[in-house]
């Protein structure tokens, strides 16, 4: 797969980014955007990739600010939804692209949710996974309104990873870029799947010595050397940037998703698990939010990581669903 793909760095918004890209040079049946989650990095869109390039798609992946070969600004305001989106509409500006198809996972599913809230002109169809469309954890909705991180701390405790990541400093205690490749592994392994969030003594779990099936050494060395590198704390400001980036999108607080969209969840991801979001999706709340929803699909078993655990079944579900634009 490596040998397929293209990479080189662009300067977009103010920072370099670097770019992966797989498939045709010139835009033939359309270019999909893929947006990477935490703690990850394009290459978690690497069997994606090499499927829809193989049927035509130019695939454009980018590192996200604060990973890998992107820029990370020191200043922790400098990882809003704004900016991060901001990244995107610069990035495919600069590849001249009026419009894309959008992939998007964990805190870039976030993202992507409010690329088509904030700019749905550039968004053919979307197809996110993991992490659903949450008005109340993304944008300010009027006065009975709750922080994020007000309410994560009331509902799942201080300790709770969203909570313990607000403080400079102190996630980053535990995510020592030293210890990376390690850190990496227990977060692919047994992190934000089947009850387990991240948890303070992850690091100290010695029981992941042997990878499951859909991972390879191969790519915990890639991840790994990427986050030896750069460290983990621009990944970590993404999530002390959540009480700001519902103040900034206090103008959308009524704003619907009105691009054509599919959702890809597994049943044992910590994100389905949270407290209503079955409700939300199955009972008629997530249709409402997103009136143009085409299909949610739900992989029994499949935890967090569902793009590489669940390869396959969530690239034919990708290509089934963009293939009617």
């Amino acid at each position: 797969m490596e040998g397929m793909v293209r990479h080189r760095t662009m300067e977009v918004n103010g920072i370099s980014m670097h770019v992966a890209e797989t498939g045709p040079e010139v835009d033939a049946k359309g270019t999909v955007l893929f947006v990477h989650g935490f703690p990850e990095l394009w290459y978690s869109w690497r069997h994606q990739m090499e499927h829809l390039a193989a049927r035509g798609y130019r695939c454009v992946a980018p590192d996200l600010r604060g990973y890998g070969g992107t820029s990370a600004p020191s200043d922790i305001a400098s990882y809003t939804a704004f900016h991060i989106v901001g990244d995107l509409i610069a990035l495919l500006d600069a590849l001249g692209l009026a419009k894309v198809f959008v992939l998007g996972h964990d805190w870039g599913a976030l993202i992507a949710w409010y690329l088509c809230v904030f700019r749905p002109e550039r968004v053919t169809a979307l197809v996110n996974t993991s992490v659903t469309f949450m008005r109340s954890i993304m944008i300010r909705t009027g006065p009975g309104f709750v922080k994020p991180t007000d309410y994560f701390n009331s509902t799942y405790g201080p300790k709770f990873y969203m909570c313990r990541f607000q403080v400079p400093g102190v996630a980053e205690k535990q995510f020592a870029a030293a210890n990376a490749k390690h850190l990496v592994r227990q977060v692919l392994c047994h992190c934000f799947s089947h009850g387990v969030a991240c948890e303070e003594n992850m690091d100290d779990d010695p029981s992941s010595t042997k990878l499951p099936s859909w991972l390879t050494e191969a790519d915990v060395d890639y991840f790994g050397a990427a986050f030896e590198k750069t460290g983990f704390t621009g990944a970590i400001n993404y999530y002390r940037n959540l009480d700001r980036n519902c103040e900034l999108a206090a103008p959308w607080s009524d704003a619907k998703v009105r691009v054509p969209t599919k959702f890809i969840v597994g049943t044992g991801d910590i994100a389905y698990n949270f407290l209503g979001i079955q409700d939300y999706l199955h009972n008629g709340g997530f249709k409402e939010d997103v009136p143009l929803l085409e299909e949610l699909v739900v992989i029994p078993g499949a935890g967090h990581f569902v793009q590489q655990e669940k390869a396959q079944e969530v690239s034919d579900h990708i290509y089934d669903f963009i293939t009617k634009f």
